[in-house]
């Protein structure tokens, strides 16, 4: 299958998350970020931002922080 690379714009705390994942996991995040997107694209439902939204604020009331987000990036 063909490849190709695309560019997102994030906030500057998720691009530290992300710069501080090591290359050995990048085809992992490179996976589950095309299947998520492509799943997304198929579904007839919210748009992108609710989506995201929704996952944020689940996550936020499961207690999750930037600051535990980037300590789980960090763990090997």
């Amino acid at each position: 299958m063909a490849t190709e690379i695309i560019t997102l714009e994030v906030d500057s705390e998720t691009a530290r998350a992300f710069d501080g994942v090591p290359a050995s996991e990048w085809k992992k995040l490179e996976a589950l970020f095309a299947v998520w997107l492509k799943e997304y694209a198929r579904a007839d439902g919210p748009s992108l931002k609710e989506t995201m939204d929704e996952i944020g604020g689940k996550a936020q009331g499961r207690g999750l922080t930037p600051e535990s987000l980037r300590a789980i990036l960090e763990e090997e």
